[in-house]
């Protein structure tokens, strides 16, 4: 009895392993139909995300207008495709360059930075509070 036992577990074995030599899976292709208007959309949300105002930046001057506008001129002579801002706090004007989303992104552009413009240092995001 045990004999026939561990026969008929052999033979299903065997013919399991057999009939699935014969078996294959689905062949087949796939295609991703995109619609235009998301590369739009993505587009859009990089632009947005530039823009945000969660990021890290790089105060070069602050003082007098005319000194802050000449700085601006500066940077922009030496870093070209560099974003340069010129803001008004009272009362000082202060020039703020780049747009860094990670505080090591902007702690390596300071280096660069603060070759030509050593009082550089680095602006932290502000938080925004919940309204």
């Amino acid at each position: 009895m045990r004999y026939l036992a561990n026969f008929r577990t052999i033979l299903l074995f065997f013919l399991f392993v057999g009939a699935s030599h014969f078996l294959e899976a689905q062949k087949g292709t796939v295609t991703v139909d995109i619609d235009p208007k998301a590369d739009r959309l993505v587009a859009l949300k990089k632009e947005a995300n530039r823009k945000a105002e969660n990021v890290y930046r790089i105060q070069i001057y602050s003082g007098t207008a005319g000194q802050a506008r000449g700085r601006e001129a500066a940077f922009k002579e030496k870093f070209p495709g560099w974003s340069c801002n010129l803001k008004f706090e009272t009362p000082n004007y202060k020039v703020w360059v780049g747009n860094f989303r990670t505080r090591l992104e902007a702690d390596r552009r300071l280096i660069e930075v603060k070759k030509k413009f050593p009082n550089a240092f680095i602006l932290a995001p502000q938080k925004r509070r919940k309204s």
